[in-house]
């Protein structure tokens, strides 16, 4: 398995593997398979890698297929530049287990990591996604705080635990 920064041309199996993603961990998302089906392949561009640098996206390849994902997001405004923000992880279900999630996870924190403004991750987790719970926090992030009522999914609604991770940085001026 290898791990690779997407590129435009990974859009088509991107677009795939969060559809699926949508709808076998649908519990995971807040967005659905079929408002994210009616996007756009320009909009799956631009979510792998913004040509506005605001967005990039990694894959767990194996061979030629993507088995795993994740993407990160930075924001353009100037009091919140300094965060990223991780969204769209996902592993498809025969590949767990195996350290694709936390190559994803690593290969993210070493994007963020050579961004010198960036200070730190931000992402939620579904309540009781556990074994996302525990891949985050053995990786450093910490749960500070439950959003109660996040989303609703087919059994109710279910909390959004926030989780951050500070990267260690040299003091700057502002």
């Amino acid at each position: 398995m290898r791990i690779a920064r997407l590129v435009a041309s990974d859009a088509p199996q991107y677009r795939e593997l969060m559809l699926e993603a949508y709808e076998k961990s649908a519990d995971a998302f807040t967005s659905t398979a079929e408002e994210r089906a009616r996007e756009p392949l320009a909009w799956w561009e631009k979510r792998i890698a913004g040509a506005d640098g605001l967005s990039e996206s990694f894959g767990a390849f194996e061979d030629t297929s993507l088995v795993g994902t994740i993407a990160l997001e930075y924001s353009s405004k100037p009091k919140t530049r300094h965060s990223a923000l991780v969204i769209g992880m996902y592993v498809v279900p025969a590949y767990r287990g195996r350290g694709a999630a936390k190559a994803l996870l690593q290969t993210a924190v070493g994007a963020v990591q050579a961004r010198p403004e960036i200070r730190g991750f931000r992402l939620t987790v579904t309540e009781g996604n556990e074994p996302a719970i525990r891949l985050y926090s053995a990786n450093g992030f910490v749960a500070w705080g439950t959003e109660p009522q996040a989303i609703r999914t087919g059994a109710g609604f279910k909390g959004k635990v926030h989780m951050s991770l500070l990267l260690p940085r040299k003091a700057t001026a502002a």
